[in-house]
């Protein structure tokens, strides 16, 4: 409503007061003769006529831009509460995803009874391509050392603890070039290791080395860790054979493992403190 008024209000303006004048001199003429007061009259019967529909348009004119300003202020009060409905909406999600990691875990924990498992938290993630670390709210307060392994809720490796503090501790993730795991191909039960590198980490991959027999492997064969020396227990899922490759020397081959974790996308996980009785 401001806005056309100080578009147009010189000219309503004008108009108005023009209207005005030449009613009070018809006014001033009507106070003579009959005649002229008749006179007058038909002169000012249009003037007048228009007078009111020039008030009648501005008040029309108000009335629309005051609903004009209402329907603004309801937008207005409508955005809020859909932005509030989508911060519930993304609680909602959030409660779900964490009832359903917590659902996991337990199955996990009935799984492997012997595990004595510590739940904990991705509080900083340290992926790239040349290392894939996870930083985690859990240290030596609450038992967490170096060399104890890391799964996620379903009990597939993500890696092993190489540095703790007193309440944080740090995992070099099995993607990592620095990372080695004893693996066993669980169909064949052929044992090798699992190494980080630098060539596959983007892809989420890692490579199998020391294979004896590499053509028997088919695609899609499931890779655990072996156990082999109690370093970690036996039976942790470590990916999939996604192809037989042969290095850059034209010699030696290896398997492409495609890992079951994707460590930048975890937010929970469990460090196996002891397994089987032992520490």
């Amino acid at each position: 409503m401001k806005r056309f008024f100080s578009k147009h209000g010189l000219l309503l303006l004008a108009a108005i007061t023009t209207v005005m004048v030449i009613m009070c001199i018809i006014a001033a003429v009507s106070s003579g003769t009959p005649f002229l007061r008749n006179a007058a009259g038909m002169i000012a019967s249009p003037f007048r006529a228009a007078g009111s529909a020039v008030a009648g348009w501005a008040a029309d004119v108000e009335a629309h831009f005051d609903d004009v300003e209402m329907l603004q202020g309801e937008n207005d009060e409508l955005r809020r509460y859909v932005a509030e409905l989508e911060e519930q909406l993304r609680q909602a999600q959030t409660a779900m995803e964490e009832n359903e990691r917590l659902r996991e875990a337990l199955g996990l924990k009935n799984e492997y009874p012997d595990y004595e498992l510590t739940e904990a938290a991705v509080t900083e993630r340290s992926v790239s391509n040349w290392y894939s670390e996870l930083t985690l709210n859990r240290g030596t307060k609450q038992g967490v050392e170096i060399g104890q392994c890391v799964t996620d809720e379903y009990g597939n490796l993500v890696g092993v603890i190489t540095d703790a503090g007193y309440n944080w501790s740090r995992v070099t993730t099995l993607l990592d070039t620095d990372s080695a795991i004893g693996a066993t191909v669980f169909r064949t039960g052929d044992v090798a290791v699992a190494e980080g590198r630098l060539d596959l980490m983007e892809d989420g991959c890692l490579a199998l080395n020391y294979l004896t027999d590499p053509d028997s492997l088919i695609v899609g064969d499931q890779v655990v860790t072996s156990g082999l020396g109690g370093y970690l227990p036996g039976g942790l899922v470590i990916g999939a054979v996604r192809e037989v490759r042969i290095d850059d020397g034209g010699v030696n081959r290896y398997a492409v493992v495609k890992a079951k974790v994707t460590p930048k996308e975890l937010v929970q996980v469990f460090v196996i403190r002891d397994f089987d009785g032992e520490q």
